[in-house]
């Protein structure tokens, strides 16, 4: 199916009216863009929707070297509004992952669910700061990187099993950093990282030899001495009473990340981003799926939860608005996802 390829320069908004040519139409749009290093954002109504394209699309999507496409995921945390537990892991480092190639213009597609892209992300600048690169021939200082490790979230466990863990045995180093497939084992002679490999968390055996890693911070907000000092302040600004009652403010306090803490994201910081705070300048955008209905259901979703459960002193908890972009916010932001303006049809 021949499709049309917009003008670039600005985030454009497309709707489609025959499901199931979706996939292949956006790949085919994708493939397109590559060639101008220009990224693809789809937004869907919903995260069924998002996986289905995210399954889907790389099965069309090879440009004309025959070379595949990126395609990765912006997902949900999984969990409701207000919830007192924090998504998995793997989701945590899928996001971090997705965000930091989306900031670097290193993805050709990235799907995101409308309930995610209302979310309020961390900072750009909170990426740049804790991100960092390690590579084979560098000269590594075994204390900072501990202190770095410790710095960006990672736990110090004695062995290595899930992302966001680090483990130092004497001339051995074994990382499992976010937004990573696998964990890395660093082996140093001296002071040199003399080689970078793969290992199987199973059996412990390393697999193969890479030239560098990326490490990204194991969490979504930071949790070192200013942090929790930013958390604290903004935390008695923000709610009335005695903080010392709240359970998330004791916790946060002693430096332990609780259950459902992302619901605080915004006390760590002193701003947060939206999704298009980190979509490079010539994004195209495409709707897939009725925005506007997915955004006020999740919107008046999040509502009800706020209401249900805003009285408890022990568990106060932030107005919707502080963590989410209201529905009709997010479109007058962003004009070209007014769901009355004129869509390109597949």
């Amino acid at each position: 199916m021949a499709v049309s390829l917009p003008v670039i320069g600005h985030p454009q908004r497309f709707s489609f009216q025959s499901q199931g040519l979706d996939s292949r139409a956006l790949a085919e749009l994708a493939c397109g863009l590559k060639a101008t290093n220009t990224p693809l954002v789809v937004l869907t109504a919903s995260a069924f929707e998002a996986q289905r394209l995210m399954d889907e699309i790389p099965f069309f999507g090879r440009d004309s070297k025959g070379e595949a496409i990126q395609v990765h995921l912006l997902p949900d945390w999984e969990t409701l509004p207000y919830d007192v537990f924090s998504p998995h892991p793997d989701l945590t480092s899928e996001r971090l992952a997705t965000l930091y190639q989306l900031s670097q213009n290193q993805s050709n597609v990235v799907i995101v669910p409308m309930a995610t892209a209302l979310l309020r992300l961390p900072p750009v600048a909170y990426l740049a700061a804790h991100t960092f690169m390690l590579k084979k021939g560098q000269k590594l200082d075994v204390d900072a990187l501990r202190n770095q490790c410790a710095q960006a979230g990672y736990h110090h466990v004695s062995q290595v099993m899930g992302p966001g863990e680090f483990s130092v045995r004497g001339g051995l180093v074994d990382l499992y950093p976010m937004g990573s497939a696998f964990p890395y084992r660093i082996d140093l002679f001296d002071d040199e990282i003399e080689t970078i490999r793969t290992f199987d968390i199973d059996t412990q055996r390393s697999v193969y030899p890479v030239p560098e890693i990326r490490m990204l911070p194991a969490r979504e907000f930071p949790m070192d001495e200013a942090a929790i000092t930013r958390f604290r302040s903004q935390f008695r600004e923000y709610f009335e009473g005695d903080p010392q009652r709240a359970k998330i403010y004791k916790d946060v306090s002693k430096g332990t990340p609780s259950g459902g803490v992302e619901w605080y994201l915004p006390l760590f910081f002193e701003q947060t981003a939206t999704l298009f705070d980190y979509l490079p300048a010539q994004t195209v955008l495409c709707l897939h799926g009725d925005l506007d209905k997915a955004a006020q259901t999740f919107w008046a979703d999040a509502n009800s939860r706020y209401k249900l459960m805003a009285y408890d002193p022990e568990k106060p908890i932030m107005r919707p608005e502080s963590l989410l972009q209201k529905a009709d916010d997010f479109f007058q932001a962003n004009a070209c996802l007014c769901p009355g303006q004129p869509a390109t049809g597949y």
